[in-house]
């Protein structure tokens, strides 16, 4: 008997051209008026024991080749654990082949552990009912979906944490997970403290059309929102507009704009040396932060990463350069792998929700050591 593949869900995307027992041949949707495809997200249903073999084709012409060369395949039959299943990919033909024992009788797979609009919802209605905080609807999607942000904290600080501007880029909202669980733990001290002296702005999902959608990298109109900040419009861009015009009314401090990286095998931070009012005390408290942060924890590296910009050559289309533009803040792109950390590899899970969250409580201590410089 045949197995059957659907896609036909929250952030699901794939397109089956053939399927042969066990064995299908597969192809991944592009984004909504866009040349962007990366994110796969699809189910299985299968016998006990069937030996899975999924043919993802046409690779070579997607948004980022050399994301796929030592990636694995995510893979979880509860959709709450997700491990990882052995693939390997042709660079010849442009096709990943992910092999998979079933041991149910559904199979999901993904490009990373999804983050459903869901539970974006749950985490909302959550972290709301908690005493101290605050949702405010910022403004909403092409489509109609709330652009949600949680605030909380008493202190003159202005920090903003946002996430998923690139929809496919999940592990960014595991990330905001991490946050939001420390910054609304009374017993712990480092958020006590940032409550203290900071106002935090969180943004858990920037670009909910593109999540259920199944995109990687667009919103409904097929537009790159971090290609958007130094003119986003309420036509294109409506989730840029909304909240940059917070942000203007709030100012911004500090920010982390949290991504993942689909070729990097590492956690690294991206700046904003480029951009024409640098200055030195803004400079050196980015670099404060990069180094202490990769004195806390081994996941955190600087030696590989995104080259940087000249002088005076930044992008201030990329919210990370204009916001320390804009607002002389200490601005920063948080990445995170799509395939493991190199340094310390997890052949089980690969880069991971748990390691999401575990980084996040890290940031959150980093800034809390230098709240007072910045």
């Amino acid at each position: 008997m045949s197995i059957q593949i659907n896609s036909a869900f929250d952030s699901g995307n794939i397109e089956v051209h053939e399927i042969n027992g066990t064995n299908a041949t597969l192809s991944i949707r592009k984004d909504k008026d866009s040349e962007f495809f990366q994110w796969f997200h699809f189910r299985v249903a299968c016998e006990i024991g069937d030996e899975l073999e999924l043919s993802i084709t046409g690779l070579e012409e997607s948004a980022y080749p050399p994301g796929w060369p030592d990636y694995d395949a995510c893979v979880s039959e509860d959709r709450d654990y997700w491990g990882r299943a052995p693939s390997q990919y042709d660079e010849k033909s442009g096709t990943l082949s992910i092999r998979y024992v079933a041991s149910s009788n559904i199979v999901w797979f993904a490009y990373f552990a999804p983050y459903s609009m869901e539970r974006h919802h749950d985490l909302i209605a959550e972290t709301a009912g908690i005493e101290g905080v605050t949702a405010r609807t910022l403004g909403h999607s092409l489509e109609g979906q709330a652009i949600d942000c949680l605030e909380m904290g008493s202190g003159d600080k202005q920090v903003w944490l946002y996430a998923r501007q690139h929809p496919g880029e999940s592990m960014a909202e595991w990330w905001m997970e991490g946050i939001l669980e420390m910054l609304t733990d009374p017993a712990d001290p480092y958020a006590r403290l940032l409550l203290q002296k900071c106002r935090f702005h969180i943004v858990p999902n920037m670009n909910p059309d593109g999540s259920r959608r199944g995109h990687l990298r667009t919103n409904h109109a097929g537009i790159n929102l971090n290609r958007e900040w130094n003119e986003p419009s309420a036509e294109k861009s409506p989730e840029v507009l909304c909240v940059r015009n917070a942000m203007d009314k709030s100012g911004v401090d500090f920010a982390i704009d949290a991504h993942g990286d689909e070729a990097i095998p590492a956690v690294f931070i991206a700046g904003f040396e480029g951009i024409p009012s640098i200055n030195d005390q803004q400079l050196e408290n980015y670099h404060s932060y990069r180094n202490r942060l990769a004195q806390r924890t081994p996941d955190f590296q600087t030696k590989l990463g995104y080259p940087t910009a000249a002088k005076g050559k930044a992008n201030l289309s990329m919210s990370t350069n204009q916001l320390a533009e804009r607002y002389g803040a200490v601005a920063m792109t948080l990445e995170m792998p799509f395939k493991d950390n190199r340094d310390l590899p997890d052949p089980e899970q690969g880069w991971s929700p748990e390691r999401c969250n575990l980084l996040a409580r890290e940031c959150l201590a980093t800034l809390a050591e230098m709240i007072d410089d910045i």
